[in-house]
């Protein structure tokens, strides 16, 4: 199956000589097929004391003006649906564009409104609750831009608000990195685009659909404690935890793996007003959680004052970030792109960095962008990180290497904070994330090696290994990482529990022995250690497209120690197209892929 050309202006070919359009043009050809039709009180703790030098006459002031890409209206603004579309025609085909966008509704009804959402923007309520906020028309995401074809429709999110769809359904046709995130349809919710093209996402979390979610073409989803009024199909895989009116476990046919409950959870921190103030709350964790956190009443949890926060600006150079830092302060990134030429340094418990409309970290001369300490309860939510065209060893550090505190009270959580390495200009990166503290939760993240856009190639944008895990007890809720040179994902810490992965092998692999392993075809999508002696992971799928050498050979998705610990429920692997195959599932068991028809091949329960 060929990609066919598209007139789109983000598919110019790339420096490497191939046209956007590659990015997963084949992957829903089969799938278009085969679907086309808790309450609690809120609590503020006390203001961080300053540092001694933070009282000094240079201390950074805290809160601010949130800058002008962060567009706020009320019910009585005049020109909303002006405004939006004026962000739209700037951001709908701008996929390596600058622009960064959040666009924030203040509590209160809204009508007539069609907010389309189009790259690097994020809409959200401004409410404790997203009813507060409800905007009686749609939050559109469609793929006309690329005609049809929704495998393209990344960073962009809603978060916070009730929609009232105009025809009874809203329309949310994404890709990776577009969460939907405590939202409350009072409708049906379509997750494909017009005409029913291709897709591939996708993640939503503490939202309630009222009525029924329609993936029709969309190759897998998570879903996480949330309540939906029905779900209508699956095509690969399909996954739920939390998740009140989930359909029953049944993979391979249906594709549909459900969890009861999500064994830890804590939901991403959110700006809101209180009276005219802005605040951040932060949401407190769960355990064996299921259902909306927001349903009865105010939500769980504490908030802080704008005024704790070093609001950031475009400009600002890692010492002062780390100034503010040290002074105490939590940093909130305004939309915009942010040159780093040292590591952000997180040094303190319980700090927050959060950012707005797609913030973008690029770190130079080889930096690390954002490094965390061994210490408990850090938020890092909501901002993307792009490597740079000086190699970097690491991108995103949780915990030095050797850390052993135990979080497991309160953990560090990591949540829609994506990593890209190429496609806006050359980048490198040895290893993306590296997750050494414990007990750690990744919750919904994409790490891209990227396979189109500028800066492309199999040494243009090297990196080896996307994440890596060293820490015992951490827990990954919606582990999207794909085309590294060697392997996507790395676990060698003990009791690691992933709940849905999706993957997709290198497509640029020039040749066999570019990925050879040592006597094995290929390095594993998700590779296991063999010292690890206990591991789960629920719903993983690895998909390949060697597009340069259809004649590859991967000879597994995913490698784990052959033992009674480690567990994994539902896994996949696809031959896109017959573009490459897959020899076996795991280790050296479950059926080979064949043929062009883009049919999983499937491993129920291992071992």
């Amino acid at each position: 199956m060929t990609p066919s050309p598209t007139s789109s202006s983000s598919s110019s070919p790339s420096s490497s000589g191939r046209s956007a359009v590659g990015r997963r043009a084949v992957l829903g050809a089969a799938a278009a097929v085969a679907s086309a039709p808790a309450l609690g009180g809120l609590a503020t703790p006390a203001a961080a004391a300053p540092s001694r030098r933070g009282r000094s006459a240079k201390a950074l002031p805290g809160g601010g003006d949130l800058g002008p890409n962060v567009i706020v209206f009320d019910p009585s603004t005049p020109g909303i649906q002006a405004k939006l579309d004026e962000v739209f025609k700037k951001q709908e085909s701008a996929q390596f564009g600058t622009g960064r966008y959040a666009l924030l509704f203040k509590p209160g009804s809204y009508s007539g409104l069609n907010a389309q959402i189009g790259f690097y923007t994020s809409i959200a309520g401004l409410g404790l609750s997203p009813d507060d906020t409800t905007i009686n028309g749609d939050i559109t995401v469609d793929a006309g831009w690329f005609n049809g074809n929704a495998t393209q429709n990344f960073w962009r999110s809603a978060e916070n608000l009730a929609v009232v769809p105009v025809n009874g359904t809203n329309r949310w046709a994404v890709a990776q990195a577009a969460p939907f995130r405590r939202m409350h349809v009072r409708g049906g919710l379509n997750l494909a685009p017009n005409g029913y093209g291709w897709a591939s996402g996708g993640y939503i979390a503490d939202s309630r659909i009222d009525g029924q979610v329609g993936p029709y073409s969309q190759q897998q989803w998570y879903t996480r404690d949330s309540a939906v009024g029905g779900w209508l199909n699956g095509v690969w895989n399909m996954v739920f935890s939390g998740v009140e009116g989930a359909p029953g476990q049944s993979f391979p046919n249906p594709p549909y793996t459900t969890l009861n409950t999500t064994p830890i959870s804590r939901e991403k921190p959110f700006l809101y007003l209180n009276g005219g103030e802005y605040r951040v709350f932060l949401p407190e964790k769960r355990t064996n959680a299921r259902g909306v956190t927001w349903g009865n009443g105010t939500p769980r949890g504490t908030s802080l004052p704008l005024s704790q926060f070093y609001v950031a600006k475009p400009g600002v150079t890692a010492a002062t970030l780390n100034e503010a830092l040290t002074q105490g302060l939590h940093l909130l990134f305004t939309p915009g792109i942010y040159h780093l030429d040292r590591p952000v340094q997180v040094n303190r418990a319980n700090t927050v960095v959060l950012g707005l409309g797609y913030a973008t970290l690029i770190p130079d001369n080889g930096v690390t962008a954002l490094k965390v300490a061994d210490v408990d309860g850090v938020r890092l939510a909501g901002f993307l990180i792009d490597a740079g065209p000086v190699n970097s060893a690491t991108l995103l550090e949780v915990g030095p290497q050797g850390a052993s505190a135990d979080h497991s009270a309160n953990p560090t959580t990591v949540q829609d904070v994506f990593i890209r390495i190429g496609g806006a200009g050359p980048g490198k990166a040895t290893t993306s994330m590296v997750i050494n503290s414990r007990h750690t939760i990744v919750d919904h993240t994409w790490v891209w090696r990227a396979d189109h856009g500028d800066g492309v190639g199999w040494e243009t944008n090297r990196a080896d290994y996307g994440v890596r895990v060293n820490g015992d007890d951490v827990l990954a809720t919606g582990l999207f990482v794909e085309h590294f040179n060697k392997y996507d994902v790395q676990w060698f810490g003990q009791r690691g529990r992933t709940i849905f992965f999706q993957n997709e092998k290198a497509y640029d692999a020039p040749n066999q022995a570019a990925i050879q392993n040592g006597s094995i075809k290929g390095y594993a999508a998700y590779k296991v250690a063999d010292s690890v002696t206990t591991h789960e992971g629920w719903g993983l799928g690895s998909y390949c497209y060697y597009n340069v050498d259809p004649s590859i050979v991967q000879h597994h998705g995913f490698a784990a120690p052959n033992t009674s610990g480690v567990k994994f429920h539902n896994l996949l692997v696809v031959s896109l197209g017959g573009q490459g195959q897959y020899e076996r599932v795991i280790n050296d068991s479950g059926s080979p892929t064949s043929g062009t028809s883009t049919v999983p091949s499937t491993v129920v329960s291992y071992p």
